[in-house]
């Protein structure tokens, strides 16, 4: 009898394991990465690597808000007015998702994604090849993908969002190197170029494990192996977030010269 109890409760305790991990929350960068995946983009159409958009692969490695402005222009009430299209070929409740995304930057910041009247510059919402956006203000109609399977979540439009508000991600911002070492030699080929440093615009606020721009610690890995280390303590979690941190809301404000009441 003692042993068909400790059977019985081996069992218990399988498939409670089971469910945790069927029930696992995956990040925005599993999510975007997974949604990515195997997407083969036609040869005249958008240049897009990882979630970004390109005019052009010759600057795929340029950051537009350091050698450019690309930020959307501020309003004579001190709101920055983000004008938006969003496709009719999602569902009500898709639509809802996004929504509830754009309506997310409105009591932290002083960004308001508005609907398009007839304004020049807007960013135009459509389920294209996966997730992706252009980094910062394009100018005229400029294309944010948020495919409809796999794209659709609160962290995955917020995260598109800020490279349309000219967001990098964290892990390739300036001073990384103090505060994640890359595994190049577990990289993907062909995707290192997912991990190279640029000279972001850091807005005086402290390196973000927590940020939704955060990859997780095997983005772009080839054999399941971490392609990031957090240093000095390689136990620290990271990439794991599921909306914007406090910081990434910090970071709009100071770049957008936000006042807040």
């Amino acid at each position: 009898m003692a042993g068909l109890r400790c059977t019985l409760a081996l069992l218990v305790l399988m498939v409670v394991s089971i469910r945790a991990a069927e029930k696992k929350v995956k990040s925005v960068s599993e999510k975007i990465e997974e949604a990515n995946t195997n997407i083969v983009r036609a040869p005249d159409g958008l240049f897009v690597e990882d979630d970004m958009a390109y005019d052009s692969e010759s600057e795929r490695n340029a950051d537009p808000c350091t050698s450019h402005n690309c930020k959307w222009d501020k309003a004579g009430d001190g709101m920055v007015y983000v004008p938006y299209v969003i496709a009719d070929h999602y569902t009500s409740r898709e639509r809802a998702i996004i929504e509830r995304g754009l309506q997310s930057f409105d009591s932290v910041t002083c960004i308001r994604f508005v609907p398009r009247i007839s304004e020049r510059d807007y960013i135009h919402i459509q389920s294209l090849d996966g997730c992706f956006s252009y980094v910062g203000r394009r100018f005229n109609d400029q294309d944010l993908s948020l495919r409809r399977q796999g794209c659709l979540y609160l962290d995955v439009v917020q995260h598109e969002l800020l490279h349309a508000l000219g967001f990098k991600h964290e892990q390739c911002r300036s001073d990384r190197d103090q505060h994640i070492r890359i595994l190049w030699e577990n990289i993907i080929p062909g995707w290192e170029y997912a991990f190279d440093k640029i000279n972001t615009l850091n807005q005086g606020t402290p390196y973000d494990y927590n940020s939704v721009m955060q990859y997780y610690k095997t983005a772009f890995s080839k054999n399941k192996e971490p392609t990031m280390v957090p240093i000095p303590d390689p136990n620290v979690e990271f990439g794991v977030a599921t909306e914007m941190s406090q910081n990434d809301i910090t970071r709009i404000n100071r770049l957008y010269n936000c006042r807040l009441d």
